[in-house]
């Protein structure tokens, strides 16, 4: 089993080659017992967000990694995906600025992932 860093890695790869927009990765290890780390990347239409779901659903499955629980999937507003400790929030533009995640949990550490983004 990858570890928690290693898992946070692979899902910004795998998002960021979808296409998935403003990916923000915060460690919330601090803060709460539900997960060490959230990350959070918009679609650009319901039709994107579920296949950034699935394409990071397929992905990880090939290194043994699936999802522990998965919710929003048929409305594709806003799926969450959790692996065990890393917490994975997939947002429609409207929606992720409607619940602002990042806010609720501003007092999270935010985790630089530019380098693992394709520029």
């Amino acid at each position: 089993m990858a570890s928690n860093n290693e898992t946070v890695n692979k899902i910004v790869k795998i998002l960021d080659g979808k296409k998935g927009r403003d990916i923000e990765v915060i460690n919330i290890s601090e803060l709460t017992t539900m997960a060490d780390y959230f990350v959070i990347v918009t679609g650009g239409s319901d039709t994107q967000v579920k296949a950034l779901c699935d394409n990071l659903e397929e992905e990880l499955e090939k290194d043994g990694i699936v999802p522990v629980n998965k919710e929003g999937y048929r409305t594709a507003q806003w799926i969450l995906l959790a692996y065990d400790e890393v917490i994975v929030h997939i947002f429609l533009e409207e929606t992720r600025e409607f619940y602002s995640l990042e806010r609720v949990w501003k007092d999270g550490l935010r985790v630089d992932v530019s380098d693992l983004l394709v520029k």
